[in-house]
């Protein structure tokens, strides 16, 4: 794979994330949800997704377990609004397309250097993060539109025909 092939793939999911924020700045009263269709709410879906990139960043980038593990998760509670998680959410991409652009072909086709990697490369991890997003913006996408304010259509085609 080709970093710029990954930083298409994470253009779309930052295209997918806007669209989910911007029908969910429509749906304040959707935002935390006692009683969620899917397995979370939209609140705590998002913190999620925005958790995953930024974890996996972490530990892609050889941070230590300790900065980006499980007593480092980030917690719903800590966004109470969207104007929150929005702010986060635009520093981590930034984090994200730095190292992105940073990465060689050789550092995306190498095998990553962890003990749980078996020997797979550096952009089979990156392409998780980019399935996961799809996985949990399709959850937002449904909680939202099912309160009315669906985000539309998600799928690459929609992100990539326009720009042609």
């Amino acid at each position: 794979m080709q970093p710029s092939e990954v930083q298409l793939l994470f253009d779309h999911l930052y295209w997918m994330r806007d669209q989910i924020l911007g029908a969910a700045s429509e749906a304040t009263k959707t935002f935390v949800d006692e009683e969620p269709v899917t397995i979370r709410d939209l609140r705590t879906t998002l913190v999620h997704e925005l958790d995953v990139e930024w974890s996996w960043r972490l530990r892609l980038q050889g941070s230590p377990p300790e900065s980006w593990g499980p007593e480092a998760e980030l917690n719903p509670g800590n966004f109470p609004d969207l104007v929150s998680l929005i702010s986060a959410w635009r520093e981590d991409e930034a984090e994200m397309r730095g190292w992105l652009e940073r990465l060689s072909d050789s550092a995306i086709n190498e095998p990553w250097e962890d003990e749980k990697a078996n020997g797979l490369p550096l952009w089979y991890f990156l392409l998780h993060i980019y399935g996961h997003a799809i996985q949990q913006f399709s959850d937002a996408a449904t909680l939202l539109t099912r309160a009315g304010h669906s985000p539309g259509q998600l799928e690459f085609l929609e992100f990539a025909d326009p720009r042609v």
